[in-house]
């Protein structure tokens, strides 16, 4: 059964950092591809990082680059996204996933959690 949990997030003032955390379980890393995606109320989905399991390989959307970073624990199968100098428009849902290198579509979940920058 694949499990993707998360952890973290809340409420912080402009300027502040946060750490999100996503525990994995039920796949097969070597041939995935892990990343985060947010949604803001009113928007659509928007990719935040990504990260290759094999190679830890990364890339991020045109809006973090420079302040969030991706990062894994491989022996404990865990997935961060630390965020930095956060602004009121990095307000959303964030929501860990996983694709299968082949795919393009991210095909299993986290739960979601909300992070919410006060200006």
């Amino acid at each position: 059964q694949v499990q993707l949990v998360q952890s973290g997030g809340g409420l912080v003032q402009a300027g502040g950092s946060l750490r999100l955390t996503c525990v994995v379980s039920g796949l097969p890393f070597s041939r995935y591809t892990m990343g985060w995606f947010r949604q803001a109320p009113g928007k659509e989905r928007e990719f935040v990082a990504g990260i290759t399991w094999s190679d830890g390989s990364t890339y991020y959307g045109d809006s973090v680059k420079g302040r969030f970073a991706i990062s894994m624990d491989y022996a404990k199968n865990t997935m961060f996204l630390q965020m930095n100098n956060l602004t009121s428009e990095d307000t959303a849902v964030y929501y860990c996933a996983g694709r299968h290198r082949a795919a393009v579509d991210y095909s299993h979940w986290g739960q979601g959690t909300q992070v919410s920058v006060s200006s």
